[in-house]
């Protein structure tokens, strides 16, 4: 994986990474894959908080590019629609999957227990 623009978006507390990925003789990287290179480039990255965007393959090349955005916290990535969310929750780790579902009882067991 290389790099081909690396820009830091302070607006939206994120990091965007143009990528070009050679895999000449090999089938297309998978969203996992991409997710774990744009990990080991960027430092101090969670791999719970990136997100794979306008991926590229061209007909007949053994080049691929797409643009990752790497967030520095949770709350930055609600910018994302819900349908980028979705696609990306099987791929996340187990202790973010874990609080989150722990936020949704305990608002559940809030909004439950005044009925």
């Amino acid at each position: 994986m290389e790099i081909i623009d690396r820009k830091e978006n302070p607006l939206l507390n994120r990091v965007e990474i143009e990528f070009r990925w050679n895999h000449e003789g090999s089938a297309t990287p998978s969203r996992a894959e991409m997710l774990n290179g744009i990990a080991s480039i960027e430092p101090g990255s969670n791999r719970d908080l990136i997100v794979i965007k306008d991926v590229k393959t061209r007909f007949g090349m053994g080049s691929t590019t797409g643009l990752g955005l790497v967030y520095s916290d949770k709350e930055s990535m609600k910018v994302e629609p819900s349908y980028m969310h979705e696609r990306y929750a099987e791929m996340r780790s187990a202790s973010a999957d874990a609080e989150e579902e722990s936020t949704a009882e305990t608002t559940a067991d809030v909004s439950g227990g005044e009925e």
